[in-house]
């Protein structure tokens, strides 16, 4: 974990993040966490957690902002560009393991993307 040190606020960061295999949205981590952390803090270790390459974040539905854990990213680079997806009847956001082509822009350099899918769950799809 490069430069943020383990305090109790990271620590709590982190094990609701291992609690869940699916994206988790700043609102809920901030009703979650009320009781022992004000809001400033959540957001402040969310950024350093972002920044420090443990997790990455995009808008959802609403423009609300979803973070999920990366897998092999660094404070350098985030490495795992994919699409996430959103249910519109349960509301439950994930990363998909699926690979997307961005298109070459001329004159242009991408070097962040979003791409948000939604539609039902397998839970809510049946």
């Amino acid at each position: 974990m490069g430069v943020i040190r383990k305090t109790k606020s990271v620590e709590a960061l982190l094990n609701e993040f291992n609690k869940s295999s699916s994206a988790i949205s700043a609102k809920k981590l901030i009703q979650s966490l009320d009781s022992k952390f004000n809001k400033t803090t959540i957001y402040r270790v969310l950024d350093k957690l972002e920044d420090d390459g443990v997790l990455h974040s995009f808008l959802g539905r609403n423009g609300l902002k979803w973070y999920a854990k990366c897998k092999g990213c660094s404070s350098n680079k985030h490495r795992d560009l994919h699409p996430h997806f959103q249910c519109l009847d349960c509301g439950k956001v994930d990363c998909l393991a699926v690979s997307v082509s961005l298109p070459k822009i001329p004159n242009r350099k991408i070097e962040v993307s979003q791409l948000l899918i939604q539609g039902k769950c397998e839970t809510c799809f049946t």
